[in-house]
C-alpha cells in the first residue's frame, strides 16, 4: 500500500508541473513585440496588451499600437517551458515575488483583454489603492470587467489591478453601467 501511495504522490507532482500558469517577463526596452514574436515562433503562448495612440512627428501624425505596460510580456506556460522563455531573445527575467516567478491570475489576463479590446481610454499607474467597492461593468464594451471603484468628483473610474507586476489600470465608466459585487 505504501508503494501505491508514493506513486500517487509522484504522479500528482508531475501533473502540477504540467499545469499552465500566466507569468510576466521583463524585456529589454522596446523589445516587447520582438519577444512576443520569438515566443510564438517557439510555440509558447504569449500575450502583449497593445493600445492605439496618436503619435506626432515633425511631418505627420500617425495612429500606432504601443504596449500597455512598457517592457512586459505575459506568457502562459508550464514548468517545462520556464527556461525556454528565458532563452528567448530580448527576455531579461521573470517578474518575481519573494524569489519566485510571480503568477498572474487568469482572470486578470481576461480583464486586460476586455480592456484592450474595448478601445476605451486607459491610464496606467503604480499607485496602490485600498479603498472602494469591488464592481463589475454590466453593459457596453467593458461588460464583464471586474475591478475596484474609485470616485473622483462626478466621474466614476474602475481600477483593475495586475498583480505580480504591481501595475494598475484605471478606466472611466459611466456610473449606470457599474454594479457592486456583493460577497456572500
Amino acid at each position: 500500500m505504501d508503494a501505491t501511495r508514493e506513486s500517487y504522490i509522484v504522479v500528482k507532482k508531475k501533473d502540477k508541473e504540467l499545469e499552465t500558469k500566466w507569468y510576466a517577463v521583463y524585456t529589454r526596452p522596446r523589445f516587447e513585440k520582438q519577444v512576443l514574436k520569438g515566443l510564438l515562433d517557439q510555440g509558447i503562448e504569449g500575450y502583449l496588451p497593445l493600445i492605439k495612440t496618436m503619435r506626432q512627428w515633425s511631418d505627420r501624425k500617425k495612429m500606432v499600437e504601443i504596449p500597455l505596460f512598457s517592457s512586459y510580456v505575459f506568457v502562459h506556460i508550464d514548468r517545462s517551458s520556464y527556461d525556454q522563455v528565458l532563452q528567448t531573445f530580448g527576455v531579461v527575467k521573470y517578474i518575481t515575488f519573494e524569489g519566485k516567478a510571480a503568477t498572474i491570475p487568469a482572470n486578470q489576463i481576461d480583464n486586460l483583454k476586455i480592456i484592450v479590446d474595448s478601445n476605451e481610454k486607459v491610464e496606467t499607474t503604480w499607485e496602490t489603492r485600498h479603498k472602494g467597492d469591488q464592481v463589475m461593468v454590466t453593459a457596453g464594451s467593458l461588460k464583464g470587467l471586474r475591478g475596484e471603484l474609485i470616485t473622483e468628483g462626478d466621474r466614476k473610474k474602475v481600477l483593475v489591478r495586475i498583480q505580480g507586476i504591481d501595475q494598475n489600470l484605471t478606466i472611466e465608466v459611466h456610473s449606470s453601467l457599474i454594479e457592486t459585487i456583493r460577497e456572500h
